[in-house]
């Protein structure tokens, strides 16, 4: 054959195989558009299977009439009887509080317990759902014994169908009343009641007996379930008279008594430990929203109290922190200070870094006060992380203002131990940690905006080489070659005033001054007062600071403002790994936040050392003489009071000096000289108590 015929057949082969091909591929998507529909046909049986099951547990709860007995074990097993099989679907998109409940148990119990002889009994534990979901939190052979403890016996039923399928070999489903039951064990590492207490009339009993056998040591109670504030209760748990009403009267239809009594016993006989109160969605129910709480307790040992919050933020507060740093340079204010062992500390929260140096040097105390309680959460966040975490995660949390599994650790490390304020401010922000932290907040959003700013100018460049330089010599060139520096430096006087008011009115007016940089309008009048422009204050804050400290190295503020976070060694004491080893070790015991306004605060004890940061700036004279009122007061003889002001000679120094202070200006702005690392204020104030 010809070599035209061997191509032919080449040709008739190739074009055969191509054949073959397409016919295996035509084969194989239609095998994949039948597995795809029959995948879709399942996943519509299993929509329809769950609907129907959601629909038989509300006909249960809103139209199927309570029998009316005597027995609850009866009333119990007739509500819940028909709709035990559904059960679990339904009310895991109704129990908002299970979650936290057992984070929070399991997150405690890896501190105070021994590992291989706890003991847990869930009472009115119900289908056993309660151990499934510990299970993601710790690992369930920690515990000796599980006993899920209820009195419904189509819901025991499904517990035990629950323990076989799993294999838990230490979990016992027990039919009983939770006012008799005792575990064989005698003790109980940890009771829980799960949406059950208020479904106990006789809960005062139920309570008693789980506490006569609750470790009086490591012992935890938790409870979580639906609730009512009473018209009198704590601040985390008012509502209005309506909501409180409404709520009882809903729940009452099924026997479920979610008024404040419960709550008040357990606060009777219990020492509370941690409580949080949030409202939750209901299934097929829009726009309403039922309030529950989660709480754990212990056996009394000493009279402890909750600190409570003495004030919600100011109106025209945002709704997030302004400072995701504290700035003010805490190793100037050292030799002035002098703070150390045995000192009460009293300082405003701010971004909380200079909170944390003060434990650091070994004080007694740090009371560290704001009005913002967003603020107060961000510092209460890092206190916790200090506590709860390793170093690496705590660096990538506050060093680099991300991590990739924050919502995991937040779950099950952090939440469990944040105050109520702070933990539903961070459930809504959880995002922080993947955008970034130092992008967010007000400061935040003048970097970010900054940082846009330079790219549009053609400046990136300029800033970039800034952060690598590893001489100031090599950094001064680099600023002052810049076309913006140059053209500020020669302009005319006619165009440098044009480009001032411009700049004054895009970035230095009053909206971006208090919403981003947080100076309000009487610190704003006090740099007009002493005849500075804006445009002409910012400029001197930056070109002191370009022109007397390496950035890449020996600038933490300004590096975290040009980078969106710091470096390992370039950044607040707290962040590095000696500060938090230290803090970790015990010293971020001594810090106590409070959210309140400053002058209460100062009212409140006797302080050694106080911290007034720019606040007096803020205020008008009558307030600022309480304030100065006050020190002389509450600061003890030989005590000392440093502040930072925007004007040159704030009026309210004489008003400290006058409450029996001797105060000193310490320094003061010079044009092209630096005040500190942060370079922000006009002047810098000592004043000892006499």
């Amino acid at each position: 054959m010809g070599k035209g015929g061997d191509a032919n057949l080449r040709q008739r082969k190739n074009k055969g195989t191509r054949t073959s091909s397409g016919r295996l591929m035509k084969r194989s998507s239609s095998v994949l558009e039948k597995m795809s529909s029959l995948q879709s046909t399942f996943d519509a049986k299993k929509r329809m299977r769950d609907l129907h099951n959601d629909l038989t547990v509300l006909k249960n709860i809103w139209f199927k009439k309570l029998a009316k007995t005597e027995s609850h074990a009866e009333r119990l097993e007739q509500f819940y009887g028909p709709q035990a099989h559904a059960y679990d679907g339904f009310r895991s998109n109704f129990l908002w509080g299970r979650k936290p409940l057992l984070a929070s148990c399991a997150a405690r119990l890896e501190d105070i317990a021994s590992t291989d002889d706890m003991v847990w009994v869930d009472l009115g534990g119900g289908t056993g759902e309660n151990v499934s979901m510990m299970s993601e939190y710790m690992d369930l052979s920690k515990f000796k014994k599980i006993y899920v403890v209820d009195l419904c016996s189509s819901l025991c039923e499904q517990a035990r169908k629950k323990v076989a399928e799993n294999g838990w070999k230490n979990v016992s489903v027990v039919e009983a009343d939770a006012c008799e039951f005792t575990p064989d064990e005698g003790k109980a590492t940890l009771v829980t009641f799960s949406y059950s207490l208020s479904m106990i009339p006789p809960f005062h009993a139920a309570v008693d007996r789980a506490v006569t056998y609750l470790d009086p040591e490591d012992g935890l109670l938790g409870v979580c379930d639906f609730f009512t504030g009473a018209k009198y209760d704590l601040p985390m748990r008012q509502m209005s008279w309506g909501r409180r009403f409404f709520w009882r009267c809903i729940f009452d239809t099924d026997n479920i008594d979610i008024g404040p009594e419960r709550r008040q016993y357990l606060d009777h006989s219990l020492s509370r430990v941690w409580e949080f109160n949030d409202e939750g969605s209901i299934p097929y129910v829009p726009y309403f929203r039922a309030p529950y709480y989660v709480a754990i307790y212990t056996v009394p040992k000493l009279e402890s109290l909750l600190i409570e919050n003495k004030v919600e933020a100011p109106p025209r507060f945002p709704p997030t922190f302004l400072y995701t740093q504290s700035w003010e340079d805490p190793h100037k204010d050292e030799p002035y200070l002098r703070a150390g062992p045995g000192d009460v500390c009293l300082t405003l929260t701010s971004g909380g870094c200079n909170s944390l140096k003060l434990c650091l040097d070994d004080v007694k105390a740090v009371y560290s006060v704001d009005c913002n309680p967003a603020q107060n959460a961000l510092l209460e966040l890092k206190q916790v992380a200090i506590r709860r975490l390793e170093y690496e995660d705590f660096w990538k949390l506050f060093g680099e203002g991300r991590h990739e599994n924050f919502p995991e650790l937040f779950e099950k490390k952090l939440a469990p131990f944040l105050s109520q304020n702070s933990l539903k401010f961070w459930r809504t922000k959880q995002y922080y940690f993947k955008d970034g932290l130092y992008y967010h907040g007000g400061m935040g959003k003048v970097v970010w905006s900054m940082q846009i700013l330079f790219k549009v100018l053609f400046l990136k460049g300029a800033v970039d080489k800034m952060l690598h330089a590893e001489t100031l010599e090599e950094q001064k060139a680099v600023f002052n070659n810049s076309w913006l520096v140059k053209l500020f430096r020669t302009a005319p006087t006619p165009l440098l005033s044009v480009i001032s008011d411009t700049l004054a009115l895009l970035l230095f007016n009053r909206v971006t001054l208090w919403f981003g940089a947080g100076v309000p309008l009487k610190q704003y009048q006090l740099i007009k007062q002493d005849g500075v422009h804006m445009s002409n204050y910012a400029a001197r804050t930056f070109d002191g600071v370009a022109q007397n400290c390496l950035i890449s190295k020996d600038n933490y503020f300004y590096y975290n403002c040009l980078t969106g976070s710091f470096a390992k060694d370039n950044c607040p004491d707290y962040l590095t790994k000696e500060g938090f080893d230290k803090l970790k070790a015990g010293a971020v015991d001594s810090l106590f936040i409070v959210n309140d306004f400053f002058l209460p605060t100062l009212k409140a004890r006797k302080y050694t050392k106080v911290i007034l940061m720019d606040h007096v700036d803020w205020l008008d004279d009558t307030t600022a003489k309480q304030v100065a009122k006050a020190l002389g007061e509450q600061v003890k003889t030989g005590g000392r009071v440093i502040w930072r002001s925007a004007a040159f000679s704030p009026r309210y120094a004489a008003f400290i000096e006058a409450a029996g202070f001797s105060v000193e200006r310490i320094q003061v702005q010079e044009p092209g000289e630096m005040m500190d690392k942060v370079n922000m204020y006009s002047s810098f104030y000592l004043a000892i108590k006499k």
